[in-house]
C-alpha cells in the first residue's frame, strides 16, 4: 500500500458538498484533468451553477511529496558561487530528479493539445503551456510555463550572455502568444524564474499580475526582464553573485549547507 496526498481547494467547498436532493443520490461531477508524472490535478463541478473544486492527487506519494504538504520551519540561505559549486551542484547531480514529463511535452508525447506557443529552435526555442494549477476557465489566476527546448540549462545559475537570445525570445514571444490567445497584455503579466526551482530544467513562469501566485516571494522569484538586464551588463553575472533562497527544515539540501557550516 502506497501513501497518497489529496488536496481540495474551493471557496464554495462546504456549499457544494452539502447540496443533495435528500434522496441519497451521489452528485454528478464534471471532471477535467491534467496529469504530469504522479501528480494529477482535476477540477470538479456538480453543475454549471456550482463552484469548482480544485483537487490535487499525488500517488504514489514519496516522503518528499508528503513533507511538501506539511508545515515546516523555513531557513533562509545565502548561496555564494563557491557554495553552488561545492554544495548545491554536487547535491543536484547526486539526486535522481525525474524531469521525463518535461521531455514528453517537448517531444509532444504528452499535452500536445495544450501547447499555446512553440518555437522549435533547438538552442533558442521553447514551448509555452498552461500550468496545471490553472484551469483556464478564468483569467484572474492565469498561469503558464515556458519550457526551453535545450536540455543543458538547469537553473538561473547556468545562465550566461550566451542565453540572451533564448531569454529574449521567451519574454517577447511569450507575451505575444498570451495577448493573442487570452487578451492579457504584457503589462499585466508577472514573468519570472524561480531559484531554487522545483525541477532542474530551465523554465519561466507567466502569471497574471494581480494573482498572488505561489513562489512569488522576494527570496525566490527573479523577474525575467531583470535577468536579461543583468546578463547584458555582465555575461557571468549569475556565476559571480550570491543568491538567496529559502529551504524547509526537512529538505536534504539544507542539511548539506548545515554540514558545511553555512547555516
Amino acid at each position: 500500500m502506497y501513501p497518497s496526498v489529496l488536496g481540495l481547494l474551493s471557496s464554495g467547498l462546504n456549499t457544494l458538498m452539502a447540496r443533495s436532493s435528500g434522496k441519497g443520490e451521489v452528485p454528478t461531477l464534471i471532471l477535467s484533468a491534467c496529469s504530469r508524472e504522479v501528480i494529477r490535478v482535476s477540477f470538479l463541478r456538480r453543475d454549471a451553477a456550482s463552484q469548482e473544486i480544485k483537487t490535487t492527487v499525488v500517488y504514489p506519494a514519496t516522503e518528499k511529496h508528503l513533507q511538501k504538504y506539511l508545515r515546516q520551519e523555513v531557513h533562509l540561505i545565502r548561496e555564494s558561487w563557491e557554495d553552488y559549486k561545492n554544495i548545491t551542484l554536487p547535491f543536484i547531480q547526486s539526486q535522481s530528479f525525474s524531469i521525463q514529463w518535461v521531455y514528453n511535452i517537448l517531444e509532444k508525447k504528452a499535452e500536445a493539445d495544450r501547447i499555446i506557443h512553440e518555437n522549435q529552435d533547438p538552442s533558442n526555442g521553447f514551448v509555452l503551456v498552461p500550468d496545471f494549477k490553472w484551469n483556464q476557465n478564468q483569467l484572474y489566476d492565469l498561469y503558464l510555463i515556458a519550457l526551453i527546448q535545450r536540455r543543458d540549462v538547469k537553473s538561473l545559475r547556468d545562465l550566461t550572455g550566451e542565453h540572451l537570445p533564448l531569454l529574449k525570445n521567451i519574454l517577447q514571444e511569450g507575451k505575444e502568444a498570451i495577448v493573442k490567445r487570452f487578451g492579457v497584455p504584457g503589462s499585466q503579466l508577472r514573468i519570472y524564474l524561480h531559484y531554487q526551482p522545483s525541477y532542474y530544467h530551465l523554465h519561466v513562469h507567466f502569471t497574471a499580475l494581480g494573482y498572488d501566485a505561489p513562489g512569488t516571494s522576494v527570496e525566490r522569484a527573479h523577474l525575467l526582464a531583470d535577468v536579461i538586464d543583468n546578463l547584458v551588463l555582465d555575461s557571468s553575472y549569475y556565476q559571480k553573485r550570491a543568491l538567496t533562497f529559502a529551504l524547509r527544515a526537512d529538505e536534504p539540501l539544507l542539511k548539506k549547507f548545515q554540514e558545511a557550516g553555512r547555516v
